[in-house]
């Protein structure tokens, strides 16, 4: 079965700058401007070295990947990303102006990474249902990481930049001049999931309880559908100010905040078709992202989560008033300062437990991303690599999730009646690059197919070409399918809903592009349109920012099954 949310790449996070900037504010069209993707000798700066002993099947650590077959593991040129991060730069993130330090202490050896030998695995705790001793641990840990030195790579300040540095481009890609990101790509969920496996063994540490494990914000759920009340207490240690006074509870959240505005009344609802809209894709690239090889600008590559609904609880629980560009959470190179941060995480971590649980999914195989590696820090100062690969069961690093009713599991998105168009009230195919000041409606060819055969191998993508936009922005745009211009309300959780575009602002000043894919197979079937050759797309702007994007182009073809 096809997948429901249907989204490939939504994320606008891109690695590679438009020259020049490529929105001009008089909105001309016909801007001839390109991406400079390529390295100084022509894209061809990746070294061709590799390490054969990762390429060899159990030496890397491979857990979890039960059916790779001797010419997946094969040795071959190893095009795996890790960061240069004997090389880290200062960045300079639009919301500060100025260059700021996210790098960590001079790193002298780094050592690899050993999955830990756990008896019984950490339950994380949702954290509505955390008791009060649990509470009471997390605060005091936390606490204790703010008290340490900034440069004691364990204290809170140092582990907020982590994620400033791996997210806002302070490194290199290893034997390239791209750079290295963990956002927009395949890389999203095994990094963080990294990242917080290191922070909890942090806090393991310096509480002396072995067993202590970090909460998950329950935010699929109607319990967690509003900021946890622990995180608002001004003497806790797990308040930030940096938040959104508008968004306090017992407000509750939208998980596709930014789109249209849902009834307090109808919002859950709406959330739970959403999460289940969301979570039904079925393969790594629409879940996990795309698999980005070593040379490679890191865009264009986001799975479904991670733009929604991680990229707007980012933007939802950011302070847009108080702050230029909403931090903390509102922006990348700060993000980390909120202690939320890291339970909004944990539930996104959850939900690739999740995913892996459910009938016919299975992570990416490629060797080039089971191979590429992060190097953070561990409990005891050290400096340690872990790989991609030893990142794929949470059991194996020693840690579960609390069991929790998941009810988007049963709370299908809408299905509206089958909307007939005549001739005469069929929207217009209009001419592109458009200026995204208000919605725009197009019809869309779709492509012909020489047999019943290749569209059985083949899948249906919904493609938004050059989108440019403005990085320093929250910026935030819906898809629809088969809506016209006569002011159906649809949003997300309704079949139409083809999937989103939510820009979280991050370090760039320079004007991105990107394109978008979305994968529509499941979604024609579901309207009845599989005889139509055109069907209607429809893109509908948040009511701020919208002159800030230009779409280029959009068509449908035929993309291979992953």
């Amino acid at each position: 079965m096809a997948s429901l949310s249907s989204l490939l790449s939504v994320s606008p996070y891109s690695g590679c700058k438009i020259q020049p900037s490529v929105i001009p504010l008089n909105k001309r069209r016909g801007v001839n401007n390109h991406v400079s993707c390529k390295a100084s000798n022509n894209g061809e700066d990746s070294v061709n070295k590799f390490d054969r002993r990762d390429m060899l099947f159990g030496l890397g650590g491979l857990y979890g990947v039960a059916t790779l077959s001797g010419k997946d593991i094969a040795l071959a040129d190893d095009w795996s990303l890790s960061p240069d991060v004997h090389n880290c730069k200062p960045v300079k993130p639009s919301a500060v102006g100025k260059k700021m330090d996210c790098c960590p202490p001079k790193i002298k050896e780094i050592i690899e990474f050993t999955p830990p030998v756990v008896p019984t695995p950490r339950v994380r705790p949702a954290v509505h249902l955390m008791t009060p001793d649990q509470i009471a641990d997390l605060e005091k840990g936390i606490q204790m990481m703010k008290m340490l030195p900034e440069d004691d790579p364990r204290s809170f300040a140092h582990q907020a930049k982590v994620h400033c540095a791996y997210c806002d481009d302070a490194y290199k890609q290893m034997d390239s001049t791209m750079d290295f990101q963990v956002h927009e790509n395949a890389l999203f969920f095994p990094f963080h999931r990294a990242y917080l496996y290191f922070f909890e063994r942090i806090l393991c540490h310096l509480l002396e309880k072995p067993d202590f494990a970090i909460p998950f914000w329950n935010w699929d759920a109607p319990p967690g559908m509003c900021m946890p009340k622990i995180y608002t207490k001004p003497s806790s240690s797990l308040y930030d100010e940096n938040r959104d006074e508008c968004h306090q509870p017992p407000k509750l959240l939208n998980l596709n905040y930014g789109g249209k505005k849902v009834k307090d009344s109808e919002i859950v609802d709406f959330n739970l078709r959403w999460m289940n809209d969301q979570m039904s894709v079925e393969t790594a690239r629409e879940f996990l992202g795309k698999v980005i090889k070593r040379g490679n600008c890191p865009e264009n590559g986001s799975g479904s989560i991670e733009t929604s609904p991680h990229n707007n609880l980012h933007n939802w629980v950011g302070d847009p008033e108080a702050t230029i560009h909403g931090e903390d959470m509102g922006h990348f190179y700060s993000a980390g300062r909120d202690p939320l941060f890291y339970a909004h995480h944990a539930n996104v971590d959850r939900m690739w437990n999740i995913w892996q649980n459910m009938k016919d999914r299975r992570d990416h195989t490629d060797m080039d991303w089971l191979n590429s590696s992060f190097v953070l820090y561990d409990e005891n100062r050290k400096a340690v690599r872990i790989k991609v690969s030893q990142c794929l069961d949470s059991k194996i690093l020693g840690y579960v999730y609390q069991d929790v009713p998941i009810p988007w599991k049963d709370t299908p998105p809408i299905r509206r009646p089958k909307q007939e168009r005549s001739l005469g009230n069929l929207p217009p195919t209009i001419d592109f690059p458009q200026i995204l000041s208000s919605d725009i409606t197009t019809m869309v060819d779709r492509p012909e197919v020489a047999s019943p055969e290749e569209r059985i191998n083949k899948n249906e993508v919904l493609v938004l070409e050059d989108v440019e936009y403005d990085p320093t922005l929250p910026l935030h745009f819906d898809v629809l399918l088969n809506v016209g211009d006569e002011g159906e309300d649809v949003r997300a959780g309704h079949i139409e809903f083809v999937g989103t575009f939510t820009n979280v602002p991050h370090g760039r000043t320079t004007y991105h592009k990107t394109s978008l894919h979305f994968v529509i197979t499941k979604k024609i079937q579901q309207l009845g349109l599989e005889g139509d050759k055109k069907v209607a797309v429809k893109i509908v702007p948040n009511v701020n920012g919208g002159d800030r994007i230009k779409i280029g182009g959009i068509k449908i073809q035929l993309e291979d099954i992953e």
